[in-house]
């Protein structure tokens, strides 16, 4: 058979979904559309001189050119040209149900992006979560974007890991479980009544995808770029291999106890492994009243901790570390330094203390945080607590917001004007336990890791 009749078959059998095994297949045959549907919005979609054209179009939503077939591990390459303007996206493991907004689209989205923000290749969850990994995790892929010019995209979605390049720069890396396999689909996205954008279009040409022996192709991560674990309760394999740990397994009391007991407490805290969330229940607002504070039964050194947490009106409550529960056998919480976690506008201990050293993110009663935080009210939000010998960082959802040194001069003096002045040595532990702290309030808390430093 000759050359051309072999690319022929070959072009035929994959627009009726059929591949090769290790094998490139094109997903656009350069003449016609037959392998794909017009889905949502009424924006013009062609194929011209071996390209897809999509046309922006007015008064039309967001519209999406969807391969008939779905897709689950592969890696997907293409180039595309894009109107200054324009905004627009191509959707991978997507779905469009009668059930889910009258059909629409949703779903993972390796972004086009024309505008200064420069988030090309980010990776948006077209209507349904919203950003899961914009160009703010990695600025350094913002300068991969050439306007006017061809760009081209790979992108390897394999097991839970969707990673993504912008003409050979490393762009995204999500760890993220929710659609394992969907459409591939191209965007136009809508531009309402903006008459300076009718017309414009976005092109795409060389689609080709491998679906089959991806181990052969796939690009070993270098841990070039920062990875975004969006799975609760889990440990990525690149974590693994940096040393992370669950210090709470998201169903179970494993690892954990009472912080003036030898087992977990029988109330006053909730598991729910279905949600994978460890709650501590509302009673009172009183320390350590109900079921009391939990600790890590292990201690800990050097460390780097990430924990999440979710706050109710007005709720108190805290991660201590260097914590020693043989101190403080009495009523309330066991003594150790303090992540403070608090509702800044509606608890009356943020107006305690020194110059707001007990509200969110302080090192509870000894050194404020900013005023100004990243704080995202009714949603979860992530505690960073870094340690390495006397030097310590608490972070706030990506941003630092305090450090200090313990044991010095300038640590006594602060301890000294503090509740903890009449504890000997307090924050000066080698070592000790990680708690969580019952305050009376509901605060619920997920993905709970840590890392041991040496």
């Amino acid at each position: 058979m000759k050359l051309n009749n072999i690319l022929t078959v070959a072009c035929a059998l994959a627009s009726m979904g059929v591949a090769w095994a290790g094998e490139w297949q094109p997903l656009f045959n350069g003449k016609d559309l037959s392998n794909w549907e017009p889905l949502n919005g009424k924006a013009e979609f062609k194929a011209q001189d071996g390209k897809i054209i999509g046309v922006s179009t007015l008064h039309t939503p967001n519209s999406f050119l969807a391969t008939k077939n779905t897709y689950k591990d592969f890696i997907l390459e293409f180039e595309y040209k894009v109107d200054d303007g324009l905004n627009s996206g191509v959707q991978i493991r997507s779905e469009s149900k009668p059930d889910y907004n009258n059909g629409r689209v949703h779903g993972y989205q390796c972004e086009i992006d024309t505008s200064p923000r420069a988030w090309s290749c980010g990776i948006y969850d077209e209507a349904r979560r919203g950003w899961l990994y914009p160009l703010d995790k990695n600025p350094a892929a913002k300068k991969a974007f050439k306007h006017g010019e061809w760009n081209k995209v790979r992108i390897e979605a394999i097991g839970d890991t969707i990673r993504t390049w912008l003409n050979g720069i490393p762009c995204a890396n999500l760890v993220d479980n929710m659609t394992p396999e969907g459409i591939i689909a191209l965007q136009v996205h809508g531009i309402g009544g903006n008459k300076d954008l009718a017309g414009k279009t976005i092109e795409w040409k060389n689609i080709r995808i491998m679906t089959d022996d991806l181990d052969k192709e796939a690009t070993p991560d270098k841990g070039d770029i920062p990875q975004l674990n969006n799975i609760d309760n889990h440990i990525s394999a690149r974590e693994a291999a940096d040393g992370w740990k669950l210090l709470w397994d998201g169903k179970t009391t494993t690892g954990w106890r009472g912080a003036k007991l030898a087992q977990f407490p029988d109330h006053g805290w909730k598991i729910d492994p279905e949600k994978g969330t460890l709650t501590v229940l509302k009673s009172g607002g009183a320390e350590s009243a109900n079921g009391g504070d939990i600790v890590t039964e292990k201690k800990y050194k050097n460390f780097e901790l990430l924990v999440d947490f979710k706050i109710t009106k007005g709720a108190n409550s805290g991660i201590k570390y260097f914590v020693d529960t043989n101190l403080n056998k009495g009523e309330g919480s066991s003594i150790g330094c303090e992540f403070q976690i608090l509702d800044d506008q509606n608890h009356p201990d943020a107006k305690l203390g020194k110059n707001g050293n007990r509200k969110l993110g302080s090192l509870y009663d000894l050194i404020p945080a900013p005023e100004n935080k990243p704080f995202q009210k009714d949603k979860f939000n992530t505690a960073r607590i870094v340690v390495k010998g006397n030097h310590v960082e608490h972070w706030l959802n990506g941003e630092k917001l305090i450090e200090y040194k313990r044991g010095d001069q300038a640590w006594k003096d602060l301890v000294a004007g503090s509740k903890y002045k009449n504890w000997p040595k307090f924050g000066e532990l080698e070592e000790g336990n990680i708690l969580l702290q019952d305050h009376g309030d509901e605060v619920t808390f997920k993905n709970i890791k840590i890392k041991e430093l040496d």
